[in-house]
């Protein structure tokens, strides 16, 4: 199976988890029930995750993938922050709109549900590695020093707060989630000036 399969594979069982999590709760949700709703075996399901609650993670890394790819082709004349500043053009059409709901349900979900809300912080926290190594490309620092540490953990947490934001907030449609991080990323560079 090529890694673009499986990658499509691993984001549909997020998709169809997420799905039944919505519709059932966590607790009430069988790994077979996953595995049968996305199409798959229960086996084929353990391949890809070691937990039911883990199955929602590509839905999650997806969006931060997408921004480490942003960040990373970015000019380096160019500060990083402006490769947020706009309205980014993400994918569109049915499946993105579908993994927009996805992501607000599975964010809704964090705040009434530990295992997921953990899975949650842990991508992003896994995340924050990432976000520093590639600032560090950019600066000349290593990924371990103070300043790309920081300011990956506040891009990141930037990013974190504006989705739960747009998730809970009155207006969640796709087309207002890249408003809400634009917002957040702008606070985020104001820094502690209040």
């Amino acid at each position: 199976m090529t890694e673009r399969r499986k990658a499509a594979t691993r984001l549909e069982i997020a998709r169809e988890a997420v799905r039944l999590f919505v519709d059932r709760g966590v607790a009430a949700t069988t790994a077979e029930e996953i595995a049968a709703a996305a199409g798959i075996s229960q086996r084929t399901l353990w391949r890809y995750t070691s937990s039911k609650e883990l199955c929602v993670s590509p839905l999650l890394t997806y969006a931060l993938d997408s921004a480490t790819v942003l960040m990373r082709s970015w000019p380096r004349d160019r500060p990083l922050a402006e490769a947020f500043a706009g309205d980014p053009s993400g994918p569109s059409g049915e499946s993105a709109s579908a993994d927009a709901e996805a992501l607000r349900d599975l964010v809704l979900l964090t705040r009434t549900e530990p295992g997921l809300r953990a899975v949650w912080l842990q991508v992003h926290y896994d995340a924050e590695r990432v976000f520093a190594e590639v600032i560090a490309e950019r600066t000349g620092w290593t990924p371990d020093d103070l300043e790309p540490r920081v300011q990956a953990t506040l891009f990141n947490s930037a990013l974190r707060i504006a989705v739960e934001q747009w998730a809970w907030g009155e207006d969640p449609s796709p087309g207002s989630l890249p408003g809400a991080v634009a917002r957040a990323l702008g606070i985020a560079r104001a820094g502690l000036s209040g």
